[in-house]
């Protein structure tokens, strides 16, 4: 029922993407004004993610998700509604797109702690793999599927259409069966529960270091693809066409590495995982040169598939390390890392271009991942953290953060 609904949310949304960008586009707007409605969104999502986590671990993380879809589907309709009647104000624009990330930020924390807690054993990585693999098929296909709509019908009735996904899956997800969730404890308050996840977050090497790597790569990985990609694909490769191609390779690599992880079940979870993220620097490294489309695409199918490794390694470990009451607080810190620096980062990307120049940035982009990449392997917890054959069930994991034991044990 997640991967379902999961797949039908992720479906719409990344259609609604491109639908958002180009309502803003016909009402009038510039670049500009598309930068200005995607920080709208950005921003709420950074502000309210660790309270989100916080609220996840205290109620019913499936209340929290229907509550957050049904914000997302009012904001989404509001959104069409306006559109549909050509009278969209970029400040309106940019309040719905506000809500629609505020909603993101509940969500999300208490969806990745609901899906980490709903399997057990040995078969978990294989149930990551498979979810990943839906969601990231619907990635690919929402954004073709969003694409051709808004070519066809307009933005406006894609938009019309994520309220519907939001519905629709939001309706799944308040039938859920959670009864193999223990009930937790009421903690202090939503204060005490924030510095309960920080010490959960902060006491975990191989947690925190891998999160400040991601802080970076995505960092830089993302103003790369937002800003340097288009202009080197317009400059160099023929325009927007074949950048949508070497995307839609990115993408199909996701689906081909959450297949293999579905066999594949690496002994050293964070090493396998971590040394696959090196190759993140392939994609900025050829727009550098700039290589060919062709070669272009097989890059970004590696990365794909070599990303998918780690993030099936990585939600096996947060599910093996860290208790079901802290999930989603946990979640939270991992997702504030994932987008923090990205707004400053794509900001800084063309007073960057134009201090150094395209190429010289792009190579810096390159060397910025490899650096943190190799940073983080001096971590003992990310080359030493094993999987376990056996489940080990909340009350009895060690190297929590109260714990005295260092978390170099676990192995």
């Amino acid at each position: 029922m997640l991967t379902a609904a999961a797949f039908v949310t992720n479906l719409g949304s990344h259609g609604a993407l491109i639908a958002a960008a180009f309502a803003v586009l016909e009402a009038g707007g510039d670049g500009g004004d598309v930068g200005l409605v995607a920080a709208a969104r950005t921003l709420p999502l950074v502000l309210f993610l660790l309270i989100g986590g916080a609220v996840a671990d205290r109620l019913p993380r499936h209340r929290v998700m229907v509550a957050a879809n049904a914000l997302n589907c009012l904001s989404q309709a509001a959104f069409a509604v306006l559109v549909l009647s050509g009278e969209a104000e970029l400040w309106q624009m940019m309040l719905l797109t506000a809500l629609g990330g505020t909603g993101q930020a509940f969500f999300s924390p208490a969806a990745e702690g609901m899906l980490l807690s709903s399997v057990e054993g040995e078969q978990a990585s294989r149930a990551f793999a498979v979810f990943r693999m839906a969601m990231q098929g619907a990635a690919v296909g929402g954004a073709a599927l969003g694409g051709a709509m808004v070519a066809a019908i307009g933005p406006g009735w894609v938009l019309a259409a994520d309220a519907a996904a939001f519905a629709v899956a939001g309706s799944m997800r308040a039938f859920l069966d959670v009864g193999h969730i223990p009930q937790r404890a009421r903690g202090g308050g939503m204060l005490a529960d924030l510095r309960e996840g920080w010490r959960e977050f902060a006491g975990r090497p191989w947690l925190w270091g891998i999160v400040v790597q991601f802080s970076i790569a995505n960092a830089v990985v993302g103003a790369a693809d937002a800003v340097y990609g288009p202009l080197v694909a317009r400059d160099h490769l023929g325009g927007a066409g074949p950048w949508g191609l070497a995307l839609g390779f990115f993408g199909a690599g996701t689906v081909a590495g959450a297949l293999l992880m579905t066999r594949w079940k690496p002994r050293r979870l964070l090493l396998a995982g971590t040394l696959c993220v090196f190759p993140l620097a392939l994609p900025s490294a050829a727009l550098a040169v700039p290589a060919p489309i062709s070669v272009l695409c097989a890059v970004m199918f590696l990365t794909g598939v070599t990303l998918e490794v780690f993030g099936v390694s990585w939600m096996t470990a947060l599910h093996q390390e860290i208790p079901e009451d802290k999930l989603s607080r946990v979640a939270a810190y991992d997702w504030f890392g994932s987008v923090a620096l990205v707004p400053p980062a794509t900001a800084l990307a063309g007073p960057a271009e134009t201090a150094f120049g395209r190429t010289s940035a792009l190579w810096g982009c390159a060397a910025l991942v490899v650096v943190v990449t190799a940073a983080v392997l001096c971590v003992p917890d990310v080359r030493n953290l094993r999987r376990r054959t056996k489940h080990v069930s909340a009350s009895e994991r060690v190297g929590s953060a109260d714990a005295e034991s260092a978390v170099g044990g676990l192995g």
